[in-house]
């Protein structure tokens, strides 16, 4: 299986990019906020998620490794596949996303291209107790650093040492947000 791809952005269209990995190159749909955020000619590492079906074989693309996990819990979930699952995850950032599930939010998730209310209402029945703690209850928001940055880095180092994305969450929840990555993970490691 191919867990990830690093290399030069050479096209975009659609909702995908090639990425040249030593001459060979590789066509992966992407979310899109992660379109709008790939340049022509840089270096860029995707974690892939292979889907193989009857007719067709595709990559997609996830800049973070808690986008692709929450994308792997949405094509779980009967009725969304991952054409819808990447509508999802374009609606805001992962976190938010994992955020809105985790607060039984549906009307977020029905704003998606393509995903109903039913389908919504089934994705916060099937995953809401799969994503973990909400960053915040009530509005779908995100905790963010000083600098605006989404703080989700953490939360991708305890997903990449095989923490399951709602311990992962656990993990972190008593973790001061505003301490640098590597000291969220030990402390987090610790509890």
């Amino acid at each position: 299986m191919i867990a990830h791809v690093r290399g030069k952005i050479e096209e975009k269209f659609g909702n995908a990019v090639i990425v040249d990995v030593a001459g060979v190159g590789y066509e992966l749909t992407v979310s899109g906020l992660d379109f709008d955020d790939c340049n022509l000619g840089e270096e860029r590492k995707f974690y892939t998620y292979h889907a193989v079906r009857e007719n067709a074989e595709e990559l997609y693309g996830f800049t973070s490794l808690v986008a692709k996990k929450i994308f792997e819990l949405l094509i779980s979930v009967q009725g969304i596949g991952p054409k819808a699952a990447m509508a999802i995850l374009s609606l805001a950032e992962a976190e938010e996303v994992r955020n809105a599930i985790a607060n039984a939010d549906a009307g977020f998730v029905a704003k998606a291209s393509g995903v109903g209310k039913k389908s919504a209402e089934r994705v916060i029945v099937d995953l809401r107790d799969k994503v973990g703690i909400p960053s915040r209850y009530g509005a779908t928001e995100v905790n963010v650093t000083e600098n605006g940055v989404e703080a989700d880095g953490a939360l991708d180092a305890l997903i990449a040492l095989g923490f399951p994305l709602k311990e992962a969450t656990a993990a972190l929840e008593k973790v001061d947000i505003s301490l640098p990555v590597e000291e969220r993970v030990r402390l987090a490691l610790r509890n």
